[in-house]
Formats: structure tokens, sequence, C-alpha cells
């Protein structure tokens, strides 16, 4: 009765330890392998560079279409914007133009 006394005793002052060394390894293990952790660290590198490739992409888009805004501009016209933009939208053509059909 006196060792089952006293294996309860050293139970009971190992518990403590035992789950703070648990829930440490616990929190250690998700700060390693969780979304957020140190695994997930490159993917996320390879997203942001991925996003800035994207980004640039999208800027020179936006400049080349703020170009083809600024030569359109009712103020002053540029003529052979206009007359692109006016040959391709109503089909015309000059009398003494040649078409060459493109495929």
């Amino acid at each position: 009765m006196a060792q089952l006394a006293k294996l309860r005793i050293l139970f009971a002052g190992a518990l403590g330890p035992a789950i703070a060394v648990l829930l440490l390894a616990v929190f250690l293990g998700y700060a390693i392998l969780g979304s957020n952790g140190i695994l997930a660290w490159g993917g996320y590198t390879q997203q942001l560079q991925d996003s800035h490739a994207e980004l640039k992409v999208v800027q020179a888009e936006r400049a080349r279409m703020a170009n083809r805004v600024a030569l359109l501009d009712p103020r002053h016209v540029d003529p052979d914007m206009a007359d692109e933009i006016i040959r391709r939208e109503l089909n015309v053509a000059h009398p003494d133009e040649i078409i060459v059909p493109l495929r």
C-alpha cells in the first residue's frame, strides 16, 4: 500500500511537466509543419515571385492601354490610331487600296 501511494505521488508530480512537454511538442510541430510554419515558407516565397511576375505583366498591359487611350484623347486624336480603329470596326477601305487577306 505504501508503494502504491509513492507511485501515485510520483505520477501526480510528473503529470504537470509531462503535459507541458506535450504542449510544447504540439506547438513546435505546428511551427514547423503548420500552414504558416517554416516548411510553408518556401511555398510562400514561390507564390510571391509568381505574383511579382504577374504584376509586371499586368503593369505592362496597363501602360499599353493607357498609351492607346492617350492617343484617342478627343482634344488631339492621333490620326493613325483613329484610322486603324475606324477601318477595323467599320470594315471600310479607300477605293485605291489593295486588301491582302491574312489567315
